[in-house]
Formats: structure tokens, C-alpha cells, sequence
């Protein structure tokens, strides 16, 4: 069938079903953005082996899905079941997911040994040397933690949050706040007399220099900041 039509599959109720679907409106379903199921469907029909034209007798059906209605059994398989990617969708997807998990780390985790967050290159690289298998679908926060343990043997890294005690003088208190509020959470604040802002702000500990950078820029290098135990 080569790339022009994928599969979706789903085992219910003990039995294996599977719809072919075009590649990119079926992915584009999965991931729920919109499109008509009308646009995935490729064939009207309910197989056991796709590849082999073995189609479900409609007791089956009716056991599993309740119905004999196409729709909405492809509705069920395509909600619930999973699809056999084409080659270059599964490379992007596993790429943007890559990137999702380095991202995460930089912005989470430091070098103990420096209390700066590791260069992204130098997280990719070790992920290639431990080879990490990455899941193009599940959630990249869930991976980035697995990943992390993976990692540990070969490169330092520490989870932490960081909790900064930071005063903004009136002049720039209005602009920076959004900025501030963006980088993490804001534990605590006051607006003072003078018009000044002051607050306690939590957030990942690989995010301190480039807090430090832009909200330093923001308030022409006025910002007061504190880092709390």
C-alpha cells in the first residue's frame, strides 16, 4: 500500500481492528485540530489485517463497537487505537518531540556543579549517546523526567525551583511585570508608596540567567533581586 494510506488500529473487547486513513488528516484528527473524519477515511471498511483485506464480520462489530455504523466505529478506532505513522511523519514527530524534552530540561534542571543550565547541544548529544527512545505521543514533560534519569550517569542534572525576592523600581514596574509574571510564579507582591513592585517569584532554576538577562534589560539594570532558601 506504500505511503499513500495508513493504518489506524485499536484492539476492543479483545479483538484487533483497523481502518486505512490518509496520513496527514489522520494525524491531524489524532492531534485534534479540525478536520472532518470524512477527510481521514480512506476506505469505507473495518479490516482485522489491513494488508491483507481481512475484513470484521459485523457479530464483531456489534460485540465491540455496539454498531455497524462506519462512522462511528472509526470515530472509536481513530479516538482510542493508535496509527502506524509514515516514515517521515514518525521522524518530525519524534524531532519536535526531541525538542520539547530538551527544552524542558535547559529550563528545569542545572549543572549542579555550576548552577547553570546545560547548553541544548550538549542535552541533544547525550541523548543521542544514551539512546533514549522517544514516543512521538506521549506527553514530553512525562518523557523529559524519564529522560532525565537516563542522562544522570553521563551528564549532572539537578530539578530545582528557585525562589527570588526581586524589586522593580516605578519607572519600569509596569513593563516588567509581564515579563517577570511569564518566567514563573508569583508567590508574593506589593506595590509600595513610591510606586515600586516587590515580590517573591518561584520558578525553574535553569531559567535564572535569562530572567536575570531580560528583566535586567527591561529595568536598565535597576532590578533588585535576592535569591531565598
Amino acid at each position: 500500500m506504500g505511503e499513500k494510506v495508513i493504518t489506524a488500529r485499536a484492539i476492543i473487547s479483545g479483538e484487533h481492528f483497523e481502518i486505512l486513513v490518509n496520513p496527514q488528516a489522520a494525524l491531524d484528527y489524532k492531534f485534534g485540530r479540525p478536520v472532518e473524519l470524512s477527510q481521514v477515511i480512506a476506505v469505507d471498511e473495518v479490516f482485522t489485517d489491513a494488508s491483507k483485506g481481512m475484513r470484521v464480520s459485523e457479530e464483531k462489530l456489534v460485540k465491540a463497537f455496539g454498531t455497524t455504523d462506519f462512522v462511528k466505529i472509526a470515530e472509536a478506532i481513530m479516538q482510542r487505537g493508535e496509527l502506524q505513522l509514515t516514515t517521515e511523519q514518525r521522524r518530525q514527530l519524534i524531532e519536535d518531540k526531541k525538542k520539547q524534552i530538551i527544552a524542558f530540561i535547559c529550563r528545569h534542571c542545572v549543572d549542579p556543579r555550576t548552577s547553570l543550565p546545560h547548553p541544548p547541544i550538549r542535552i541533544e548529544q547525550a541523548i543521542a549517546q544514551v539512546r533514549v527512545s522517544i514516543d512521538p505521543f506521549e506527553d514530553a514533560e512525562e518523557q523529559a523526567r524519564a529522560v532525565i534519569q537516563a542522562l544522570r550517569p553521563i551528564l549532572p542534572l539537578k530539578m530545582e525551583q528557585l525562589r527570588l525576592a526581586v524589586k522593580i523600581p516605578p519607572e519600569h514596574a509596569t513593563r516588567a511585570y509581564g515579563t517577570v509574571k511569564d518566567f514563573g510564579t508569583i508567590k508574593q507582591e506589593e506595590w509600595q508608596a513610591d510606586g515600586s513592585w516587590v515580590a517573591i517569584i518561584e520558578m525553574p532554576a535553569g531559567l535564572q540567567t535569562s530572567f536575570l538577562e531580560k528583566v535586567g534589560k527591561l529595568t536598565q539594570g535597576t532590578l533588585q533581586i535576592k535569591i531565598l532558601k
